[in-house]
């Protein structure tokens, strides 16, 4: 159906010389047909176009595809139809042509009864023979006149009396005859055209009443519905809040519960990280000196060794016990600070900067502790590790956050090293418990940084 529409439009845009639009649809309605016997009038449909608007070659190269089609032999009525617009379009681009071509397609015509074929290939004829044999041309036109009075086709007749004015200029009566065709013709059309547009006009009249009186319907509907949905709009939107409102709470009471079991659970990992590292320290340092002292007890070792080995056992837990004791955060932080670091760098040279600028006060407890825990570590790791003769600490405090960075000229490490360093991972975890964050910078013996910047 829809292929059918569009070869439909096609033809009337044809028929109204718009030639370039009937092109576009028969194309329109040749790409979307199923039927291979509709595809191949379509074809034929838009060959004659192409003649209509003096595209010889191409309706040519499109009759010489049909013309081979299996399909097109079968249906001769069709058939007929081809090789006689074939043979039209190849005379008007100039190819001579043998009346037999013109004669073939006639006479499948004549066999098959198709008169309206005949009407054109006789008006074919009579313009192939109008300059060469205008007697035989005549002969031609009258039989497209009969065959157009016999079959009430006065436009064919009109288009036949066209030519035979040319071929007898004298012939008042065949010009009397066009006249008057052309006019009942005009007046038909003027006819058809003002039915047309009576039918349009009540149409459209009949269309807005349709539409007045749905329009009236539906405000009286709408104003019914408005009335009867004001009330279950209010008890929805009460509803609705009290929900919202149950839901919000209930939401807010359970994300609170969820984020102090997440607190809870990152404290509790970090006791059993900080009890995990003083077990291992214990067993390292202080467990490794009692033990030396024990073996050396036993060896009968001189008594000046053994007080050595107790002696060291005894600093490494006073160190140890100021490691693990809370730090002082209140208006003597600073010096608590300093004297940690000092008590790391007895054999180093320590460098700090920024530090009168500094507004400790403006910084919270626990940012305070994690600062300190965090520079210990470092030194710690410093002195165990590095062999490091600077230590260079710089402070920076902006309105937004403090900027710490550490830098010391040691052996440092590889980027591997650092992945598997537990303090310094310890610090890491440290920083990100208080929205901050630590880099590492270090390569072998290329020293080791550190910066660290967390909110003010």
């Amino acid at each position: 159906y829809i292929s059918s529409s569009y070869n439909a439009i096609a033809t009337n845009h044809r028929k109204l010389l718009n030639y370039f639009d009937a092109i576009n649809y028969y194309s329109l309605a040749i790409k979307t047909t199923n039927s291979e016997k509709d595809k191949l009038i379509y074809q034929n449909n838009l060959a004659a176009t192409y003649v209509d608007n003096q595209q010889y070659n191409d309706a040519v190269y499109l009759l010489q595809r049909i013309v081979k089609d299996s399909l097109s032999a079968t249906n001769k009525k069709e058939y007929a139809r081809v090789l006689d617009n074939l043979a039209y379009a190849q005379w008007r681009s100039g190819k001579n042509i043998n009346p037999k071509t013109f004669l073939e397609p006639l006479k499948i015509r004549k066999k098959n009864n198709d008169k309206r074929g005949q009407i054109a290939s006789y008006t074919h004829l009579g313009e192939f023979y109008s300059k060469t044999y205008p007697r035989r041309a005549e002969s031609y036109f009258d039989s497209v006149i009969h065959l157009s009075k016999s079959l009430k086709i006065p436009r064919a007749e009109k288009d036949a009396l066209k030519f035979l004015m040319k071929l007898k200029p004298k012939n008042v009566n065949l010009r009397d005859r066009y006249v008057f065709l052309q006019d009942s013709l005009y007046a038909q059309e003027q006819k058809v055209k003002t039915q047309f547009a009576k039918y349009k006009y009540d149409d459209k009249v009949k269309q807005e009443d349709i539409l007045r009186l749905e329009k009236e319907n539906a405000e009286k509907e709408l104003e019914t519905a408005q009335q009867r949905n004001q009330k279950t709009v209010s008890f929805a939107v009460g509803a609705l809040l009290l929900i919202s409102l149950g839901f919000l709470s209930y939401y807010f009471v359970q994300r609170a519960k969820r984020l102090k079991q997440q607190t809870d659970r990152d404290k509790q990992k970090e006791v059993y990280n900080t009890e995990a590292k003083l077990s291992r320290r214990i067993h390292d340092d202080f467990g490794g000196k009692l033990n030396q002292a024990i073996i050396l007890l036993q060896n009968d070792a001189p008594k000046s060794k053994v007080l050595d080995v107790v002696g060291s056992a005894y600093d490494q837990s006073r160190d140890f016990s100021r490691e693990i004791n809370d730090v002082d955060t209140g208006p003597n932080f600073k010096n608590v600070l300093f004297a940690m670091l000092g008590s790391y760098s007895k054999n180093i040279t320590l460098a700090t900067t920024g530090t009168k600028t500094l507004e400790w006060e403006t910084i919270s407890e626990f940012t305070k502790k994690t600062i300190f825990k965090v520079l210990q570590e470092l030194m710690i790791n410093m002195q165990r590790h590095s062999g490091a003769n600077l230590v260079s600490i710089a402070f920076e405090q902006s309105k937004k956050k403090l900027k710490i960075d550490y830098s010391d000229d040691g052996i440092g490490t590889s980027k591997d090293s650092l992945d598997t360093k537990n303090g310094l991972l310890n610090t890491e975890k440290r920083i990100q418990a208080i929205n901050g964050s630590i880099t590492f910078e270090s390569d072998n013996n290329k020293g080791f940084k550190a910066l660290i910047e967390v909110p003010n």
